[in-house]
């Protein structure tokens, strides 16, 4: 785990990662890997957007409560989150402030809780476009 939330915090070279906790680069690759997995395994556990008619009336209701916003499900907003430009299509990743990147959409709730997330877009697609190629 240790691993792991370095490379959170500092995603360099995972040689770097580690040397400095004192695995071999191999070791510090798998576990990174291992954990993403199990993450993902899990993420409609945790990350999950309201569909029912329950589900989105309890959710306009907390919004209209907490912030006075009347009949939001939730906040939507896209970021670009830093990558090592790819062999492949290296061109499309690159984002308008000129680095390689992934255009992640996010939606939360009232609680700030995640609800939705795409990363399949990459850095040089606008937000706009991904709204609305998505299925919110």
């Amino acid at each position: 785990m240790r691993v792991f939330l370095r490379y959170l915090g500092d995603p360099g070279f995972q040689i770097v990662i580690g040397e400095a906790i004192g695995v071999h680069q191999s070791t510090a690759s798998r576990t990174v890997s291992n954990v993403i997995t199990r993450i993902v395994q899990k993420s409609n556990i945790w990350v999950r957007f309201p569909t029912t008619f329950e589900d989105l009336h309890n959710a306009k209701n907390e919004w209209q409560e907490k912030f006075n916003f009347p009949s939001a499900i939730g906040a939507i907003d896209c970021t670009h989150i830093p990558i090592l430009n790819p062999f492949i299509h290296a061109d499309e990743y690159v984002n308008r402030k000129n680095f390689a990147s992934i255009n992640v959409q996010a939606t939360c709730n009232s609680n700030e809780e995640f609800t939705s997330v795409d990363v399949s877009w990459p850095g040089s697609v606008h937000d706009s476009r991904i709204w609305k190629n998505s299925d919110i």
